[in-house]
């Protein structure tokens, strides 16, 4: 009861939140482009329990975030990773069935898991760095807390993006560009070369981030094309 009279609790859990958020919009998207091709029922339940998941798997990975950010070539592989991702998203493929639509439940949130994972491994760093304002012995409680109070949000944006694709389904492809701009960004800020990017490739960030995007947008549309043909 002395955590939830202390002000600097309240702050901490708030800037948590507030983070969260902030920080959480390319999770939205990623959930709804896995999820677009399910039921509606199915929808529902796997933007429930993918986010639920993502956020208890993001409250782990926080824990160990300053050990794990340290580690050589971990965001090379998360690079490769959210590439590969975005190229199937973008195509409707699942990696068991081939040609197949993303139409199984269990494979949506498969994939929204491992781009989750991928993507919280800078975002996690911001979430321990605010849990770290609340009072001793309070960061694990107030990182629970806080992400889980996070859920209806990511799940809230999620929906409304469903209904916006249906609408628009460039957002597909916007959606898979961003992935692979997080990719570009990803891929030069690893510990074992971003030292070498900063000083020879000025803007690295930028330049591998658009470069990130046009590749799997390219990539997805070139596979897209060549399913097309299989099936005709």
């Amino acid at each position: 009861m002395e955590l939830l009279s202390s002000s600097a609790f309240w702050i901490a859990l708030g800037s948590i939140i507030l983070t969260n958020i902030v920080l959480s919009g390319d999770n939205a998207v990623v959930i709804a482009l896995a999820s677009r091709n399910l039921p509606p029922a199915q929808q529902k339940k796997a933007i429930f329990w993918g986010s639920a998941a993502a956020i208890i798997m993001r409250v782990v990975l926080t824990v160990a975030a300053v050990k794990l950010l340290t580690l050589p070539y971990l965001k090379i592989v998360g690079a490769l990773l959210l590439v590969y991702i975005g190229v199937q998203l973008l195509t409707g493929e699942d990696d068991e069935d081939g040609h197949e639509g993303k139409d199984n439940i269990w494979a949506a949130i498969r994939t929204i898991l491992i781009a989750d994972l991928v993507m919280s491994l800078d975002n996690v760093v911001a979430v321990a760095a605010a849990a770290q304002k609340g009072p001793e012995g309070s960061q694990l409680m107030l990182l629970i807390v806080g992400l889980g109070l996070s859920i209806p949000l990511i799940v809230f944006g999620s929906t409304i993006l469903l209904k916006v694709m249906e609408r628009f389904p460039i957002i597909i492809v916007l959606g898979a560009a961003l992935l692979g701009y997080l990719a570009g960004e990803m891929l030069v800020s690893d510990p074992v070369d971003h030292l070498w990017f900063e000083a020879n490739v000025p803007h690295a960030h930028l330049v591998f981030g658009i470069a990130g995007a046009a590749f799997v947008v390219l990539l997805g549309k070139l596979l897209q094309k060549r399913n097309q043909r299989q099936t005709a």
